[in-house]
């Protein structure tokens, strides 16, 4: 590998949406660590936080990076100890602390840091005062794992045990940026629940496995998130923004080349009628030129950022409690709109990986998560697998 000529990659991403509203929305005096997969060799890092979608400032007091003992990938203690002499901190403008207004985002300056691939490290971010936790994106996969304690831990080698509690809601911490070898690149994962779940992850192993690897994975994912819509509502509105306000701000990524998106099936499962539920419409049920609309827009929008763009088709919905023959229907339609189209560079089917061969609208057998419309983990390894066989090729 040449490290002569280096640039900046992504090797760790999210989006930043909105957490679920809680009476306790404010929290001070806590800890956040976030254990992150490394997957090449570099020796500088860089750390984006992003308020985004938060509606007031918020104040990281203090933030670490250090390296931690255990593997992500393997059962990480509750303690997430790191190597206490590789703790160093994170600076903003040569300042420890930083302050984000709200919808705006904070990056570190450049942190020497040598890594290897295959490494794992720990990412810790204390808030002192009162601080709205509300940008924030729920992630699953065998590599997003997080956890918060009491106090302030950014030096501590290990959380204390009785006061560390393990979370899978990601706060602030959108992107890690490492200073690598000029082959490197990233692939950003973009989509609704079933990207939040754990296909990039999977995919992320995979790739792991080769040892001539040179892509990061990277997942642009917020659960329950429309191409077309977004809800105003507190009740719904940590469902994330629409496309057209979450893609400009989520693609730009350093040292991407490609995107996968797969989206759209919310479009078509959430309006059920006023009646029953005043927040949810059937006049927001689009049609598929409408949907079909929409992809164009988020792949003239890569192609400004000259990304190569790869679509998956939308999974099976059969069982799932709106459905409907005419929403399966429109499914169809896009997918086949998807599996055709002449504007991007490739299509990822999903579906056809995922789905029944006596009813190709039901998941096949062991790979319906139980609820009808997210895949088992069986079936993200599946996914990840087909998705890793089109890009590899």
């Amino acid at each position: 590998m040449n490290m002569n000529n280096k640039n900046w990659v992504s090797v760790w991403g999210n989006a930043v949406s909105i957490a679920e509203h809680h009476p306790e929305a404010y929290a001070k005096y806590i800890t956040l660590r976030y254990p992150v997969y490394i997957p090449f060799d570099g020796d500088t890092l860089r750390f984006t936080f992003d308020n985004y979608c938060g509606s007031e400032a918020v104040t990281v007091t203090r933030a670490t990076v250090s390296a931690a003992t255990s593997p992500v990938y393997e059962k990480m203690p509750l303690a997430c100890p790191c190597k206490k002499e590789t703790i160093c901190d994170i600076t903003f403008s040569k300042n420890e602390s930083v302050t984000m207004e709200a919808h705006q985002t904070a990056v570190s300056d450049p942190v020497s840091f040598p890594v290897k691939k295959g490494m794992t490290l720990t990412v810790s971010l204390y808030f002192a005062d009162f601080t709205l936790m509300q940008s924030a994106v729920l992630v699953t996969g065998p590599l997003s794992k997080g956890f918060f304690s009491l106090g302030d831990q950014t030096h501590a080698d290990a959380l204390p045990m009785d006061t560390t509690k393990t979370t899978n809601w990601f706060y602030f911490l959108s992107n890690i940026e490492l200073m690598t070898a000029e082959e490197n690149h990233t692939v950003i994962c973009y989509g609704d629940s079933i990207t939040a779940g754990a296909w990039p992850d999977y995919l992320t192993l995979l790739a792991r496995q080769n040892p001539d690897n040179h892509t990061a994975f990277i997942r642009r994912a917020t659960s329950g998130s429309r191409v077309l819509r977004q809800y105003e509502c507190i009740t719904y509105d940590s469902y994330g923004l629409k496309g057209t306000n979450r893609f400009p701000h989520e693609i730009p990524t350093t040292g991407a080349d490609t995107v996968i998106i797969q989206q759209g099936i919310n479009d078509i499962i959430h309006p059920i009628g006023i009646e029953t539920n005043p927040f949810r419409p059937m006049s927001d049920l689009p049609t598929a030129k409408e949907l079909i609309d929409g992809y164009r827009y988020y792949i003239e929008e890569a192609k400004k950022l000259h990304l190569k763009v790869y679509m998956g088709t939308l999974l099976p919905i059969f069982g799932w409690r709106t459905y409907a023959t005419f929403r399966d229907d429109l499914r169809n339609e896009l997918n086949a709109w998807i599996r055709s189209a002449k504007e991007i560079d490739g299509c990822i089917d999903f579906d056809l990986a995922l789905r029944g061969s006596e009813n190709p609208s039901a998941f096949r057998e062991g790979f319906d998560s139980g609820d009808h419309l997210h895949p088992s983990s069986k079936a993200y390894q599946a996914m990840a697998e087909c998705a890793y066989e089109v890009l590899r090729k």
